[in-house]
Parts: C-alpha cells; structure tokens; sequence
C-alpha cells in the first residue's frame, strides 16, 4: 500500500470516474486504474463498482481513512514550517449559515492579520451537512449547533442564543409580543426536522411541558427556514442569529419578531476530530475563531459568549 493508491481511490470517489480522477491528479487513466486495482489486491476486496463507478461499502470506509492519511500528511507539512516560527498551509473550516453571516468576514480579517500564511476554506453549510465532512477529514474543524454525540467527535461551547418567533403579519402569531410553547403549540410552525440537533431540542423542551410542537413544513437548513418566513410562507422557530433588523432586504413591513417565554436558546460551538493532532494552521485558525467569537458574539442581539 503506498500513498499514490489512496490518492487515487479518494479521487475517483470524488470526482466519480477513472478519467475524471486522472485529470485532477494529472496522470493517465491507466496509472490510476493501476494504483486502485493493486490497493484492491493487496486488501482482497472491491474498492469500486466499475459498472456504476461508485465506491462499495468497503470502498466507502477506506476512502475515509485514506482522507484522514492525507490530512495527517498535510499536517506533517504544516507542522515542520511551523516549528521553522512560521504557521503556514491550508485548513478546511465549515461554518453554520446563520454564524456565518456575521463571523466568516470577521476571522478571515483576523486570521490574514495574525497569521498571513494560513489560507483558511470556508464551507457553508448545515450542521448534519458539516460533522460528517469532519468526521472523514474533509473538513479540519467546523462551527456547528450542539449538542454532538457523536464519540468520534470532541465540542466546545463558543456563544449561545435566544430563540425567537419570525410571524408574517398576517399569521395569528404576529399579534403577540411574547409568546409560551404551550401558545405556539396551537400553530403550525415552520421547523428543522427531527434529528436536527435544534429540532431535537425544541422538541425535548415541549415534552418536557407536556406539548408536541406541529410542523407546517420541515427544512434542514436554518437560513431557507428564515427566508420562507420572510416571505410570508410560515411561522418560523429560529435562532437569533438567523434573525436580521425588521426591514432587512426586500421583507420591510411584512414580518415581525416574536419572544418566546419559558425556552432553552440554540448553544453553538467547535467541533474537531477526538484522534489525531490538529495541524498547525487549525490550531491557529482556532485560537483566531474564539478571539473573534468572544469579541463580536457579544455585539450580535440576543446572543451571549461561552467562556469555558
């Protein structure tokens, strides 16, 4: 087994074909055909379907480690010119939508100014999107909505949020300015679906009280949410991150916020791998991110900053 190998099977994972694969590791179909059949032979399995070019479940679980190699290998790298007292490479962030409104411009501003040598990939996505793509090492540490109880996975609180009500003005709800669970548990409400880790939440909260909230649709992904209430499609839960001033864009007039009395807020942390050493550029865009968080978290309404 030798790195070229794992190279090549991840490429042909990622980009679904041998050709495809040979064109991002600048090689010949041939080579790469050759790399994944000798790593076949050598574990005794089927790495890749040829008839459909997916990867079989093995496949699946070997591209997974192999990316995790990588990643230590890109680490290696980064860690040497570190100790040369200077942090340099690559790290992979994710970010949730609604944090990374306010934050992503923020840290690059403040990761270019302390360490100038570190590009950070930002990816902007949901959170049952982002801990996967940690968990396989595409991603080096994400900012995601907690709890994780995934055991492979290591949280740490940043900042938590209050809940709010975004109602159309035509919706019933809109009348109120404080509202109960027991009171919105009369409504049809726009809500993430359940295994989301704020649904899970809200829900546990409910059932604590005796209640089940009742969804008019379920949208994983807290910024759609948002947006559909904005335009009037629903009563929405949300965070208030997710949250711009009344009148933000093209909704002026036509929504209102609503308090909701009696609930638990939306805790929003880091999220990096138990195993393996973060690279010296993670570290760094870390200590950043939490500088950054504890000083703009604080400015952001009805959000209040973690210290752990």
């Amino acid at each position: 087994m030798d790195l070229r190998q794992l190279a090549a099977v991840v490429a042909v994972v990622e980009h679904r074909s041998f050709s495809a694969a040979a064109r991002s590791l600048h090689t010949v179909q041939s080579n790469v055909s050759t790399h994944v059949a000798r790593l076949e032979r050598e574990l005794a399995v089927t790495l890749i379907d040829r008839t459909t070019g997916a990867p079989t479940e093995v496949g699946i679980a070997v591209v997974d480690r192999a990316r995790r190699v990588q990643a230590e290998l890109d680490a290696l790298v980064a860690d040497v010119a570190s100790m040369n007292h200077e942090t340099t490479g690559v790290t992979r962030v994710g970010v949730i939508g609604t944090t990374a409104r306010w934050l992503v411009s923020q840290l690059l501003v403040a990761l270019a100014r302390a360490y100038p040598r570190v590009q950070a990939v930002v990816v902007d996505a949901t959170t049952t999107s982002l801990l996967p793509q940690v968990l396989n090492g595409r991603l080096d540490l994400a900012v995601v909505a907690l709890p994780v109880r995934d055991p492979d996975l290591e949280s740490h609180e940043l900042f938590k949020e209050e809940l709010m009500v975004v109602a159309p003005l035509a919706h019933p709800l809109a009348a109120y300015q404080r509202v109960t669970l027991a009171e919105l548990a009369e409504h049809e409400l726009l809500l993430e679906p359940p295994g989301t880790a704020f649904r899970d939440d809200l829900d546990s909260q409910a059932r604590l009280a005796g209640l089940r909230l009742r969804p008019q649709a379920e949208v994983d992904g807290m910024r759609l949410l948002a947006s559909l209430a904005f335009e009037g499609f629903g009563a929405a839960i949300l965070p208030a991150s997710a949250v711009p001033p009344v009148g933000f864009g093209g909704t002026a007039g036509g929504w209102t916020r609503v308090a909701i009395d009696g609930v638990v807020g939306r805790t929003v942390g880091v999220v990096t791998r138990r195993r393996g050493l973060p690279s010296a550029p993670t570290r760094a865009l870390r200590e950043v991110l939490v500088r950054v968080v504890t000083d703009q978290a604080a400015r952001q309404p009805g959000l209040h900053v973690v210290h752990e």
